[in-house]
């Protein structure tokens, strides 16, 4: 066990009973420092802050609140729970406060904007988050400020609310993007007067979906100025690296327009952070985490990485309290302990998030769709199981603990998974507090090309629009008009279709539209599904759950993105099986290692589900396979791969079966180690590996982006190539056993049920590649 601190900090003492705790950290309390509220903030506003409790703000509030009254862009990036709502609440009241005064001069149309009151828009990642600002915006009671939501549950009355009559409006960029440019000339209310843009938790905007909500950001901003505004954006973030140059990139300015506030002055409670392997799995710990916070009157939060776990330890976590007598609370019948994820109704994520906040429920086990969401009060901890993927959402999900400046107590559980175990004997990176840069391409055509016609049919493109849309806008303008999608005109490029461009873009990658799953009795919608899993979770005769009820799915009908299913419960679950490969389309750059090559470049990745595997549902033990016939999926994205030599080849002389093994088992680890070195999770990423690939004519690993057009992932791992394989050549070494296991070359994604793995030669493989 090792125990560490940070400089002035306590140190917990060694725990006294024979749990496997190996590292402990503890953050010490932090005392606020206040400042005076700004002097142009109207009295109404003080008043209403007061009212909530909000006696004197935090400096560094005042700081970002300064910076964006007086015209900037600003990032405020500081810690969960530290205020940066109040950060971007003062201007945007002080604005809707002051009295209004027609222009000067002869222009009617700027003496009308003048007379209206300024109107600002609010956009989150999530529906649970924007809701919760709803509430704390209504909550403030500040007379004739009108705040509205504007989302896919809302009702036709809340959206021309939104539309008509309110202030601030709080939504997400796919509502942005589906529902308001397109239809801009009706919301010329809202942008014609827009003053302020508040783009709340921004380091979320990563990858392709961050370059998506770009594009999103710089349409809104183009049309704004076609109605006479010019919005101040200000964005709220967990700490991030170089957060200056990043915001810039998503916004499309330069990064000396871009102000940055990120010295946290908020107060924070003794928070005791411990990494820990458990004896018996993740997810039992959870749960059982859960279970003696319960007992002892606590509320906790467990953050688990799936969909099915996060259902399978609620589950648990209420079974073992119903043996104490403690299964619902009391009074209203339902149960302290809670799964949330994606999927869910929105009535039911409504509920558990009222009764989270209320502390009817105590517990939650939830998956990273409430990592960030709703203002949770006095969370006493947090169980995080395994690695979130990026040290941004560990910190993200760590800082829901001790909310409101009380102590509090974060366990992260590692799984025997190549990166969980690394950073285990490691703990240093992750005590350290250092967060990852943003990996974000704003001009990857497959991104930016959907969002140029998108653009062309809300007003048309003009050549000077490349302030907007990047240097390459006119170049792929010209491609989408030989492709027929735009026409060429003197004046720029206009859209002549009938059909609605925004229709073809899916902002999240997702897909295409959700598959409902649906009662096959009842016609019941029971949840929903992302098209990309839906094959390998919702095929027919899969083992679904859903809020603890286990369903078998009857029919998937993949084109009508629909399944049938039943309740039942058998004693078996299943499990996916499919097959992969990979082409190169082109070659971009190119590298060596001691005893390799590496390139970067262009790929098609198809794939496709053929079968299922029935496993018992106790033990994991496979029962048998049963084939399915669904069609491949074709993916063309960006990849880097290596070449080993065949230097390497004949030193090693290993036989066909055993070099497969090599690759196989080298290509695993190094995909679980990735996340350490570039902002992605092992889900977002993808690979292949082969003794001698058509394309390259030699034994060859291809690590590549799990997205259309690339997010940067794999970019990022060419530039960081050896730093990265010599940590993944380290984990194969240090991990303790013999033939291979979860820790190092077992994969929890690998479409072959991770047959033909050599963990012994995948590090003879790594270590002659690097020359070692």
């Amino acid at each position: 066990m090792t125990i560490t601190d940070r400089p002035h900090e306590a140190v917990l003492p060694l725990p006294v009973d024979d749990r496997p705790l190996s590292h402990v950290h503890v953050l010490a309390p932090r005392a606020p420092v206040t400042a005076e509220w700004p002097t142009w903030l109207p009295e109404a506003a003080v008043a209403a802050l007061s009212r909530r409790g909000i006696e004197r703000p935090w400096r560094h509030q005042v700081q970002a609140a300064e910076s964006v009254r007086a015209g900037r862009h600003t990032l405020v990036s500081t810690g969960t729970a530290s205020g940066k709502s109040l950060a971007y609440l003062m201007p945007l009241l002080a604005e809707a406060l002051e009295p209004r005064r027609p222009a000067a001069g002869g222009d009617v149309a700027a003496a009308i904007r003048g007379l209206r009151r300024p109107t600002a828009l609010y956009l989150s990642p999530t529906k649970a988050l924007a809701h919760d600002q709803l509430r704390a915006c209504q909550a403030l009671g500040v007379d004739g400020w009108r705040v509205g939501a504007l989302d896919g549950d809302s009702s036709e009355g809340e959206r021309r609310f939104a539309r008509e009559h309110a202030h601030l409006v709080l939504t997400n960029p796919d509502m942005l993007h589906r529902s308001v440019l397109p239809s801009h000339a009706r919301w010329s209310r809202l942008l014609g007067s827009l003053t302020h843009v508040v783009v709340d938790e921004s380091h979320r905007y990563r990858g392709v979906f961050g370059a998506h909500v770009s594009a999103v950001l710089r349409r809104l901003r183009r049309l704004c100025e076609s109605h006479g505004a010019n919005p101040v954006v200000v964005l709220a973030s967990a700490t991030t690296a170089d957060p200056r140059r990043s915001t810039a990139r998503l916004l499309g300015v330069e990064p000396e327009e871009v102000a940055v506030v990120d010295d946290d002055t908020s107060p924070r409670g003794r928070i005791s952070i411990t990494l820990r392997r458990p004896e018996r799995g993740v997810d039992d710990a959870a749960a059982t985490a859960l279970v003696e916070h319960v007992s002892r009157g606590e509320q906790a939060l467990a953050f688990v990485p799936s969909r099915l776990r996060c259902e399978l330890v609620a589950l648990s976590a209420q079974d073992r309290l119903a043996e104490l007598g403690l299964r619902t609370a009391a009074g209203d019948g339902l149960p302290l302990v809670e799964a949330y994820r994606s999927g869910y109704l929105a009535t039911e994520r409504r509920s558990i998030e009222a009764r989270l906040q209320d502390g009817s429920v105590r517990a939650v086990a939830a998956t990273n769709a409430l990592e960030l969401g709703i203002d949770v009060a006095g969370l006493d901890a947090v169980v995080i199981g395994g690695y979130p993927g990026t040290m941004a959402a560990f910190w993200q999900q760590a800082g829901r603990a001790g909310r409101r400046g009380g102590d509090a107590e974060v366990t992260m559980l590692t799984r025997d998974d190549p990166l969980d175990l690394y950073l285990f004997d490691h703990p240093e990176m992750v005590f350290s507090g250092r967060v990852e840069a943003t990996v974000l391409h704003p001009g990857n055509p497959y991104v930016l090309g959907p969002h140029l016609a998108a653009a062309a049919q809300e007003l048309p493109l003009r050549p000077e629009d490349e302030r907007w849309f990047g240097p390459s806008m006119a170049a792929t303008a010209d491609q989408l008009a030989a492709q027929g999608v735009l026409r060429r005109r003197s004046r720029g490029w206009f859209w002549t279709r009938p059909d609605r461009a925004v229709d073809s873009i899916d902002l999240r990658g997702s897909g295409g539209r959700q598959v409902e799953v649906v009662e096959s009795a009842t016609g019941k919608v029971v949840g929903q599904a992302d098209p990309g899993s839906a094959d390998a979770s919702l095929h027919e005769g899969a083992v679904y759950l859903h809020r603890g009820e286990v369903w078998v799915v009857e029919a998937y009908d993949h084109e009508r993105g629909e399944c049938l299913v039943h309740v039942e419960d058998p004693p078996y679950r299943t499990q996916a099986q499919s097959v992969r490969d990979v082409g190169v389309l082109a070659e971009h750059r190119a590298a060596r290692l001691p005893r390799a090559g590496i390139h970067f470049g262009d790929v098609e990745v198809s794939s496709q589900v053929t079968g299922y595997l029935r496993r018992d549902a106790r033990t994991g033990t496979v029962w048998d396979s049963t084939p399915l016939d669904l069609p491949p999926r074709v993916l063309r994205t960006q990849s880097m791969w290596v070449t080993v030599d065949e230097s390497v080849l004949d030193e090693l002389d290993l036989s066909d079966l055993a070099l497969a093994g090599a690759a196989h088992g080298a290509e695993h680890t190094a995909i679980g180690l990735l996340p350490a070195f570039a902002p992605c999770d092992r889900w977002d990423i993808g690979g292949l590996s082969t003794v001698l690939h058509p394309d390259t004519g030699a034994c060859t690993i291809f690590v590549h982006d799990g997205h259309p057009g690339g997010a940067g992932f794999a970019e990022h791992a060419y530039e960081h190539v050896e730093e990265w394989l010599t940590a993944t050549l380290s984990r194969l070494r240090e991990c303790r056993c013999e033939t291979g296991c979860p820790a190092c070359v077992v994969s929890p994604k690998c479409g072959n049920q991770n047959q033909l793995l050599d963990k012994p030669a995948a590090a003879r493989l790594l270590a002659a590649v690097l020359g070692r």
